[in-house]
């Protein structure tokens, strides 16, 4: 059963935090639309094997205050930034920050722009672009993610399918298995609109934000040991075929160490959280523990 945490404000913005353990810190930053109880399975071996974990909720996500503005890739690395610097943790040595999917970015980010505070980047699954385009200008897509956002909720759909919705989103990210996240907490987060605008809000900056990353590749070296752990489900198609080798392709270019997770879908956390949790205790630089 998870917990729920307290809630930090930082930059004006009411963040869910749950913090568990004690050691060198751990920063798990979740996927579009997920939550920290996602993180469930991880979470609680690193912090039994002498970490302090980090899970939070990003603006408009899990229980945290709506997003007052579109997230860009920099901001999010800032918003880590400055939660670990309002949370006075009792070991403030480098992190070793967790991104999966989108989340990948934000880490990414962290990383380049905060290369004394990171001891390790973890990326799961992570979202890869070697060149992202766009039809429409950003403010556009941003405008018309609020405004479906604003309708979705009108609309009651929220309240009416949030939940379900969620748990069928979960079951077809994984390989097997349903969504092990309390009732009780998916319905508190998923029957909210706040949750679907925000999700719509940060997937109108997702190329935006994937640009931003390699940009920021050409101006700040990465500097901390890198682990890109992508899933595989098994299967012999092209598509995870392709899947797989841009990830490996990511890893080569950031220097990285790769890993497979299989089987295992896009939810690698749930399908396979002791190699998550492995990927995360030996990733280089920190030494096994």
């Amino acid at each position: 059963m998870s917990a729920t945490g307290r809630f930090v404000r930082v930059d004006g913005t009411a963040l869910h935090v749950v913090v568990e353990g004690r050691g060198p810190v751990a920063v798990l930053a979740a996927g579009l639309a997920m939550a920290w109880f996602d993180w469930d399975p991880v979470a609680a071996p690193l912090a039994a094997r002498g970490h302090t974990v980090v899970r939070f909720d990003r603006p408009g996500h899990g229980l945290s205050a709506p997003a007052a503005a579109p997230p860009t890739a920099a901001g999010e690395a800032h918003r880590i930034a400055a939660l670990l610097d309002a949370l006075d943790l009792p070991d403030p040595g480098p992190v070793t920050v967790v991104g999966h999917s989108i989340a990948g970015f934000h880490a990414e980010a962290f990383a380049r722009l905060y290369p004394r505070r990171t001891a390790a980047l973890v990326l799961l699954d992570t979202s890869v672009e070697e060149a992202p385009r766009t039809l429409l200008p950003a403010a556009l897509r941003t405008g018309g993610a609020r405004v479906l956002g604003r309708m979705v909720t009108a609309a009651g759909l929220p309240a009416a399918v949030g939940p379900a919705a969620r748990r069928l989103a979960v079951r077809a990210s994984r390989t097997g298995g349903t969504d092990p996240a309390p009732r009780d907490l998916v319905r508190r987060c998923y029957r909210t609109g706040r949750v679907w605008r925000g999700a719509l809000l940060e997937n109108s900056r997702y190329p935006d934000m994937a640009a931003e990353v390699l940009a920021l590749r050409a101006t700040h070296p990465l500097t901390a040991p890198v682990t890109v752990l992508a899933n595989h489900d098994g299967s012999g198609g092209r598509g995870a075929s392709r899947r797989l080798a841009r990830q490996a392709e990511l890893a080569a270019r950031l220097g990285g160490r790769f890993e497979v997770a299989e089987p295992a879908g896009h939810l690698v956390m749930l399908d396979r959280p002791d190699q998550v949790t492995r990927a995360v205790r030996t990733a280089p630089g920190r030494g096994p523990e």
